[in-house]
């Protein structure tokens, strides 16, 4: 089994910054992609950003494309969000996921951190 625990979230004012980061821990070894997904109140669970192991793949939801950044370090066996220029509407709770198989990231997620809760005042 794999854990994986979040940490960074909190509450920023407009157009501040969070770093958000996911350290995972167990059998990592199973581990492939890494990604941030998030949910507001009333919302489906979406996917934020995803990276490939070698970090040379990234992928990020249209409403973050240039001011979010995924990274991962695999020697600490972390991934992390550089969240800038935040805005009201990225206020929800941050899920870390983890995949043992590629694909496209949006299904097949194979581990789920507890969520982390990121809030955002205007």
């Amino acid at each position: 089994q794999v854990q994986l625990v979040e940490s960074g979230g909190g509450l920023v004012q407009a157009g501040g910054s969070l770093r958000l980061s996911c350290a995972a821990s167990g059998r990592t070894f199973s581990i492939l992609d890494m990604g941030w997904f998030r949910q507001a109140p009333g919302k489906e669970r979406e996917l934020v950003a995803a990276i490939n192991w070698s970090g040379g793949n990234t992928k990020y939801a249209d409403s973050v494309k240039g001011r979010f950044t995924i990274s991962r370090d695999n020697a600490k066996i972390t991934v992390y969000l550089q969240m800038n220029s935040l805005k009201p509407e990225d206020a929800a709770v941050y899920y870390c996921a983890a995949y043992r198989y590629g694909g496209t990231w949006y299904s097949g997620i194979d581990y789920w951190g507890q969520g982390t809760q990121v809030t955002v005042s205007s």
